[in-house]
């Protein structure tokens, strides 16, 4: 008998120190579960993917190295939203046409933004300019004809008439 209380004393110290660890196992089983399983479903998917890419590329005779061109620069934009150049070009328009009383310096770097924001809305619309190369009378023509190609290609800018634009209630 006394070899029994020899063991069960440390095997209960055992139990007692091996339960909290035990308990956080359990507990946290399932999340690791979780992340195993979506783990094996992405596997999974990517394979599925690739070999309905496979399928296509052989029903379409595609040529095999057509598959290691990187498309990922494809997805990279060095350029704001369209939208967002024309409310910029609408912006600087409007102060562009009020610039009666600025300074020459305030007069410059509207009209150099107004540029800069017509040569991104002319590069996003494939629009030809060349406002970098010109000066004086020739910029402001140059400048006259991209706004009306980029109104061509279908964006919206204040013409010089149009005055103060109204709200629609």
């Amino acid at each position: 008998m006394a070899i029994v209380h020899a063991f069960a004393l440390p095997l209960a110290l055992l139990a007692t120190i091996c339960l909290p660890v035990a308990l956080a196992a359990l507990i946290f089983a399932d999340e690791l579960v979780d992340r195993l399983a979506g783990w094996l479903a992405e596997r999974r998917e990517d394979r599925r993917s690739r070999r309905t890419i496979s399928r296509l590329d052989q029903a379409f005779e595609v040529d095999p190295r057509a598959g290691e061109i990187d498309l990922s620069g494809l997805e990279r934009v060095d350029h704001p939203a369209i939208e967002r150049i024309a409310a910029d070009l609408r912006r600087l328009g409007d102060q562009r046409l009020s610039i009666a009383g600025r300074s020459r310096v305030w007069q410059a770097a509207v009209l150099e933004a107004y540029d800069d924001r017509l040569r991104l809305a002319s590069r996003c619309l494939g629009v030809a300019e060349h406002l970098g190369a010109l000066d004086g009378i020739d910029l402001e023509i140059e400048r006259v004809r991209v706004e009306g190609e980029l109104q061509a290609a279908g964006l919206v800018l204040p013409s010089p008439q149009a005055g103060p634009r109204q709200g629609s209630g």
